[in-house]
């Protein structure tokens, strides 16, 4: 068996309060990871920490871009375990993902309908929760979340155990000290 890791956050950005005002969630924004340090941390969001609306398939990182200049950051990070299958299947999508990822482009029409309860979908674009959807749909690690998916779906996925909760920045020292997040 081999980990992975959804991370949920809310960056406290203006686009990220819409979202939270019109989802009513407390996450307005997912992410997966291959590992626990988040090294190899991916979704759909800005490509430039500066604009909302110019994104793309990102690498993200917990001291760079978006999250190094917003470190107010929340976050709730969870794992899951996968068979080693399911996470060699995870590992291609996303080296497709970032081979070509100036193929695919950011779904902002599609964000922004999900909170009017509408799905669309425009070929080779999504936002982050269809990404992060995608991924484990395809990798047939889960078949259950919802057709409108949104970042606060994913905290309800099965066999999910929570990490921790609180700062994204804080996340690695929590690590690096072994402490153990409870509930």
């Amino acid at each position: 068996m081999k980990k992975i890791y959804i991370i949920v956050t809310h960056t406290g950005t203006v686009l990220s309060r819409i979202i939270q005002c019109y989802t009513r969630d407390e996450y307005s924004h997912v992410s997966i990871a291959l590992d626990e340090n988040l090294q190899e941390m991916y979704s759909f969001g800005r490509l430039n920490p500066y604009n909302p609306f110019y994104g793309g398939f990102v690498h993200e990182n917990i001291n760079e871009g978006t999250f190094k200049r917003f470190k107010k950051t929340k976050a709730c990070i969870y794992s899951l375990e996968v068979e080693e299958y399911q996470y060699r299947k995870i590992k291609k999508i996303i080296e497709r993902f970032y081979y070509n990822q100036k193929a695919y482009k950011f779904n902002v029409i599609g964000l922004f309908a999900v909170g009017l309860h509408i799905k669309i979908k425009a070929r080779n674009s999504f936002y982050c929760a269809e990404f992060v959807k995608y991924v484990l749909e395809k990798s047939k690690v889960t078949d259950e979340l919802p057709k409108i998916i949104r970042p606060e779906n994913f905290k309800y996925m099965h066999n999910l155990k929570k990490v921790y909760k609180g700062r994204l920045k804080d996340y690695n020292e929590v690590i690096a000290s072994n402490l153990v997040y409870e509930n």
